[in-house]
């Protein structure tokens, strides 16, 4: 598995279809969710909406660049949450280009919210989640609006959009900058950010005579480039883990000290050096939409977006691997300076993607009409993509454990200290190409009885190159005749089907069925294999009631999810030998059982609680593999990262000019390693703030992250993954990803 693309802090939220998926969600009873009907002169209360703006999406406990990533039971995607705006997502495939290189929260943003699971299939034919985000387009009246943001770790954001009236015939404009400089919470050996980016947009819009529609001409250049840390920590009994006096968790940097690594090409097979920040690990867009919507004269809203999408990408990861003791008579010496070396020596994976251009064009046209009882939406979805030569090419090396760590020279490394160049490289090239039909309807067959349901045909081809040749140690790719043709076509169906009875005004019962299907992507080509393009089919069903009052909103729901013919590639360390890697490709199953009770309280007067809490039991099915000559069967194990119970608590209290807000979210132990031997403690994530309005167009606030000060890690522990007997492992040095320390952020808003 890719691991880099995996550390996002898993939370999510819960909405009327997914409320119980037995995953990690956030209230789906709130206001804006309920839909009142007439019955009587009575309002029937009911849960009908597309998407839901009350979610906290980018409240994260991992960094301050992605949004919330929503848990449904599986593994989380590599990429996080689907991120789209305008309709359309905002890369066409997360990797190598991920979401947050060209998409950032942002006051150029007119709306964000949550699109819901079911809309999601729907529209786009996919499973999951989706923060659904409109831009700024330009307004009839001048507008000025920004946000300067700062932390107690030096982050500096400044965010600022203007837009207003060109001429009296209907042109307007908008302007926006977006700028990032975070230095995350620990010091970088080699540059003093962990994250920098820089968005640009400009555009003009249109708006039509009699209110018939407008529409927007968009362009947006963005460029990025992000580091991830992990922390070194000493594993105990009962899945705890103990902070190193000399390495802080969070605070201390375990990327090695000047950020290079030693590169041979896979394609050309020429060496030279790659660094994690600057030019090496850049990536730059351009991006221009054409969206907006007409009313036509019979009543049909025809709404289009469009989108050209062109980027150069380059990317540049160190995964910590594993850590052994060496004595002085190891040989090991350090790079810098020869001097011998003998202590904790950590094993890292170099992968480094040279310039890679992409080219994505997509574009969404729909007709929407009330007819009757009918809410009906009927579209086409055309999604085109391009990646000239993808490469991940591979590097091993080894490195002292301490903050900011020096490279090492091992009796098996090269005079630069690396070895194992290209072993599990990756190569793929071409095009894929999805041609949608889908069609929705929202029918109010009673006062009482309410149906949604939806269907998304897709048609996917693949056309590229790819190739079976192992990637040996030293591997490159010197003769033309290593290249094979890819050349795929699939047809693919999704589709949700929804239905909510009230029994009484404010008490009712909901079903949801939701289906989605796909089959490989060209990324699944990468490594020298043919990959199993079965497809991959995820039926999911749902039972549950709801009760919504003036005070109290609540919805309780179990769930039934299955996906299968999943694909993962581990980069797997022998237990008997830590000194050995290799990356494995694993086929498998999952499906969970879950049951969610979700409510929101409104007791008093500005007070408002929020709680949830979700049950859960998502396990493998039909996973097995061959690594170090030794078969491996993990079926009925524990989903990786997943917790079985999820819990979160949401306190708010407003008066006069002030806000004042909790978070607390809670997460029982997650299994860290594929054996399910080790895993990591229950832990709590905590958020608190307050914001004070000075007047309608100044507002200030101010977030802690992470009160408590936990120091405990998350997600998986890599180079554990076939560890059987934890016990060994107590008092061992190991390395993970973790939640973010006590940070402070202050941040003062303006909108005039």
């Amino acid at each position: 598995m890719k691991n880099p693309k995996l550390k996002i802090s898993a939370l999510g939220l819960l909405l009327s279809f997914s409320g119980a998926f037995g995953q990690q969600v956030d209230s789906l009873a709130v206001k804006n969710a309920v839909n009142t009907a007439t019955k009587g002169g009575e309002g029937v209360k009911t849960v009908t909406t597309k998407e839901d703006n009350n979610r906290n999406v980018m409240l994260n406990a991992a960094n301050n660049t992605s949004p919330r990533d929503v848990n449904i039971g599986l593994p989380s995607t590599v990429g996080g949450i689907t991120i789209l705006e305008n309709d359309l997502p905002v890369v066409y495939f997360f990797w190598p280009e991920l979401p947050n290189k060209t998409w950032r929260q942002s006051v150029g943003l007119e709306k964000t919210g949550l699109l819901k699971m079911d809309q999601l299939a729907n529209t786009m034919g996919d499973l999951g989640f989706a923060v659904n985000s409109y831009s700024q387009t330009g307004t009839k009246d001048f507008k000025l609006k920004g946000k300067f943001t700062t932390s107690t770790f030096g982050w500096l954001q400044g965010d600022v959009n203007a837009s207003g009236p060109i001429s009296k015939n209907g042109w307007t404009y908008t302007v926006g900058a977006f700028a990032n400089f975070d230095p995350s919470t620990y010091k970088l050996g080699f540059a003093r950010n962990a994250d920098e980016t820089k968005i640009f947009r400009a555009g003009v819009t249109k708006y039509f005579n009699n209110d018939k529609g407008k529409i927007s001409i968009l362009y947006k250049y963005a460029d990025s480039y992000s580091i991830t840390n992990y922390a070194v920590f000493q594993y105990g009994e009962n899945g705890k883990v103990t902070e190193l006096d000399n390495f802080k968790i969070g605070r201390d940097s375990y990327v090695v000290r000047d950020g290079q690594m030693k590169i041979k090409d896979i394609l050309t097979g020429e060496s030279y050096w790659a660094s994690m920040s600057g030019k090496d690990n850049r990536s730059t867009s351009h991006n221009i939409d054409i969206f907006g919507n007409y009313l036509l004269n019979n009543g049909w809203n025809f709404k289009f977006t469009t989108r050209a999408h062109f980027s150069k990408v380059k990317m540049a990861n160190m995964i910590p691997l594993s850590i052994f003791n060496a004595n002085s008579t190891a040989g090991y010496t350090l790079a810098s300076n020869g001097q011998p070396y003998s202590g904790q020596v950590g094993t890292i994976l170099g992968m480094y993607t040279p310039e890679t251009p992409i080219t994505s064009v997509a574009g969404r046209f729909s007709l929407n009409k009330q007819l009757g009882n009918h809410n009906v939406t009927l579209g086409v979805l055309e999604q085109y993509y391009h990646v000239d030569k993808f490469t991940s090419n591979r590097t091993f090396f080894f490195q002292t454990v301490e903050p900011q760590p020096q490279r090492l020279i091992g009796p098996n490394t090269d005079a630069d200290g690396f070895y194992n160049y290209n072993a599990g490289g990756e190569y793929h090239s071409g095009t894929e190409n999805k041609l949608s039909l889908y069609g929705t309807d929202e029918w109010k067959v009673t006062d009482n009885f309410n149906l949604s349901y939806g269907l998304h045909l897709r048609n996917h081809i693949l056309d590229g190159e790819y190739s079976l040749t192992p990637r040996t140690v030293g591997f490159s790719f010197t003769d033309p005749s290593q290249f094979n043709h890819i050349s795929q076509s699939f047809f693919q169906i999704a589709g949700s089907l929804n239905a909510t009875y009230n029994i009484t005004k404010n008490f009712g019962v909901l079903a949801n069925f939701l289906y989605t299907e796909e089959n490989r992507r060209l990324e699944s080509y990468s490594q020298a294999f043919e990959p199993n393009t079965n497809k991959i089919k995820s039926p999911l069903g749902a039972f549950g009631v709801f009760w919504n009052t003036n005070w109290i909103q609540l919805i309780s729901q179990a769930t039934y999810l299955k996906k299968n013919n999943n694909l993962n590639r581990y980069n797997l360390v022998n237990p008997a030998n830590s000194s050995q890697a290799q990356t494995t490709t694993v086929y498998y199953d999952i499906q969970t059982l879950g049951w969610t009770t979700d409510f929101v309280l409104k007791p008093f007067k500005g007070f408002n609680l929020h709680y949830l809490v979700t049950f859960q039991n998502p396990v493998y099915k039909k996973f097995n593999f061959n690594a170090f000559g030794k078969d491996y069967n993990y079926s009925d194990n524990n989903v990786l990262g997943v917790a079985k119970v999820l819990m979160e608590i949401d306190p708010s209290y407003s008066i006069d000019k002030w806000r004042f807000w909790a978070s607390f979210r809670y997460f029982s132990k997650q299994y860290a390693n594929l054996t399910n031997a080790l895993y990591f403690a229950p832990r709590w994530e905590t958020f608190g703030g307050v914001s004070y309005t000075v007047n309608k167009n100044i507002n200030i606030g101010a977030t802690v992250i992470n009160f408590l000060n936990q120091r405990g890690a998350s997600g998986t522990i890599n180079g554990a993954e076939l560890i059987t007997d934890a016990s060994p492992y107590y008092g061992k040095l190991l390395t993970g990803t973790y939640i973010m320390p006590l940070t402070g952020q202050f941040s003062v808003s303006f909108n005039f």
